[in-house]
């Protein structure tokens, strides 16, 4: 009988009992809470170290509050998630994704805001498989596989639901209570660091994350359904002879390329030699819509911008392309990437996505030269004038060494691994400019094959949507918030080539132009600038955002052209 009441006297949950470990839902939502809160907030707590917040004689109780709340606040939450029969699931998911989400806010300082979910909604197969480092696998094993284990061995206490209901209600209230009391301990402090530095939200897992992706979804939920909105009504060609050739645009959307490195800016390395020994135009000091495609590729397109944004008004609204066909100038968009963001819906689209046994693929992706291939053959059934988008993969990283071809690894040594962490900065610079000069060559490629069109008169526009991070103030890749994001994520690198009949045919004074370059301008040009250059009439043109306006020689058909502007766009 002794033993018996020493074995009743045993703590269930020690593991040489040989009974499975017994919790209520309450008691695990608050031990999840606090493997979270110390395991998977290192960006955070290294941000607001930085921004200062942190140090003098208070840093410690700004700490010590921040993380209590954090705590309260996630376990809180937990528990109004967490049932008998949820508890195992969801919480085995949210370990796997917040040690995900963990690894790269740490790894590449990746801030986990609505629009970079976005973007992880938004990636294909493709490139989820380039992000499956050794070093997330791992993270993934340790901080989320191995915990999942140990929670399935857990057996979660019964109780009657009114017993229940009422144990979770106190405890709900008790944590809430307890994170208000912990902000308001130092309250001056923790609302100066949150005001000023609202990007650090986003580093705080789970909670994230899970508030993002609710943002997302509800959003998309809240837009209204139906046709796009009609933009440029009225839009009309209003130039054209019928001695003029059809036009021919090509407007080239990069990627992930950034004006720092951009050999024609002045960069020290030379990774534009051959755009360098074209007739080119370079524009220096180019602003980007976003930091990421899912913001710049819809906004670059629209008449909207980045100076009126509205994400949801640009994603109802038509496109540049959609204003094109109806002025009657076919498009064509070709995808080298994860779709055009709704900027061609319900136009002509082809996608370069699927692997094709063709030497410009390899077992994962095909280059973009790729698109250049039958080009002539899909527009020359089309007897007037086209505007076709190619969309690159371009610099896409991490894995800048898959961008070029073995030809083209001119800067060494490299880093051939998708894991950056595994590179010096050095080597991810040389893979990062190797790719430039695969785009570099791309260009040239472009140029070279519309300088040789017969039967149009032709242009070139090409534009990157956002830049990169290389590891400045170790920084990585891209996507942080506008506000928050640095230079290197936001200038891009915009070129334009005219043949000498598209320039004479618009009146285009190209040393104007080159000097026009020297200005700054923005993804906000875009739009404009191709109605002005393919003579397209409309009360939305709007003169000061197209950059061929001031350059334009004041020729007997370029007058008509302005003049009939000018009258459209009167009020």
């Amino acid at each position: 009988m002794a033993d018996g009441m020493m074995e009743a006297r045993r703590p269930r949950w020690l593991p040489w009992t040989g009974r499975r470990p017994e919790l209520s839902s309450e008691g695990l939502a608050l031990l999840a809470s606090a493997y979270f809160a110390v395991t998977a907030n290192g960006a955070f707590w290294r941000a607001a170290s930085a921004a200062g917040d942190l140090s003098g004689p208070t840093g410690w109780l700004t700490a010590a509050s921040l993380f209590v709340a954090i705590f309260a606040v996630h376990a809180a939450l937990l528990c109004l998630l967490l049932t008998r029969w949820t508890a195992k699931p969801v919480l085995t998911m949210l370990l796997l994704t917040t040690a995900a989400a963990s690894y790269f806010a740490s790894a590449y300082a990746v801030h986990l805001d609505p629009g970079m979910v976005r973007n992880v909604l938004g990636t294909d197969s493709r490139e989820s498989a380039e992000l499956l480092t050794p070093a997330l696998i791992g993270m993934m094993l340790a901080y989320g596989l191995l915990p999942a284990a140990l929670l399935w061995t857990v057996r979660i206490r019964r109780t009657s639901w009114w017993r229940a209901l009422i144990q979770r209600v106190l405890t709900v209230v008790a944590l809430t209570a307890l994170a208000v009391v912990a902000l308001l301990v130092a309250f001056q402090d923790v609302s100066s660091l949150m005001r000023n530095h609202k990007p650090l939200r986003y580093l705080i897992a789970p909670g994230n994350y899970l508030s993002s992706l609710g943002r997302v979804l509800l959003g998309d939920m809240g837009e209204p359904k139906g046709p796009r909105q009609v933009v440029a009504a009225d839009a009309r060609l209003a130039g054209h002879t019928p001695t003029t050739k059809p036009h021919l645009l090509v407007i080239v959307i990069g990627e992930t390329v950034r004006a720092q490195n951009w050999g024609l800016n002045g960069y020290a390395r030379q990774t534009t030699p051959q755009l360098a020994k074209r007739d080119v135009i370079n524009f220096r000091d180019v602003t980007a819509c976003g930091s990421n495609t899912e913001v710049s590729v819809p906004c670059m397109f629209s008449v909207i911008g980045r100076r009126g944004y509205d994400r949801s008004l640009i994603r109802q609204s038509e496109s540049l392309l959609h204003v094109l066909e109806r002025a009657g100038i076919k498009t064509l968009w070709r995808d080298n990437q994860t779709g055009c963001k709704g900027v061609c819906d319900g136009l002509a689209f082809e996608s370069y996505r699927q692997l094709r046994n063709n030497p410009l693929c390899d077992d994962r992706t095909c280059r973009d030269v790729i698109m250049l291939e039958g080009l002539h053959e899909a527009i020359d059934t089309n007897p007037g004038d086209v505007v076709v988008v190619l969309h690159q993969l371009g610099n896409h990283g991490p894995s800048y060494f898959r961008r070029y071809p073995p030809a083209l690894r001119v800067y060494r040594p490299d880093c051939t691994s998708p894991d950056l962490g595994a590179c010096t900065q050095q080597e991810i610079v040389n893979a990062y400019d190797n790719a430039i000069l695969a785009t570099d060559d791309f260009l040239a490629r472009t140029v070279d094959l519309l300088a040789q069109d017969a039967n149009h008169d032709t242009a070139l526009v090409y534009v990157s949507d956002h830049g990169e991070s290389l590891g400045e103030r170790n920084l990585y890749l891209h996507g942080l918030p506008y506000a928050l994001a640095p230079e290197t994520q936001v200038k891009v690198p915009m070129v334009m080539w005219l043949s000498p009949g598209m320039a004479a045919d618009r009146g285009v004074d190209a040393r104007c132009l080159k000097q026009q370059a020297t200005q700054p301008v923005s993804h906000d040009y875009l739009f404009h600038s191709v109605l002005g250059l393919l003579q397209v009439s409309t009360r939305e043109y709007d003169p000061a955002f197209d950059i061929f306006a001031p350059c334009t020689v004041r020729t007997a058909a370029a007058q008509i052209v302005n003049d009939d502007f000018n009258a459209v766009a009167a009020p």
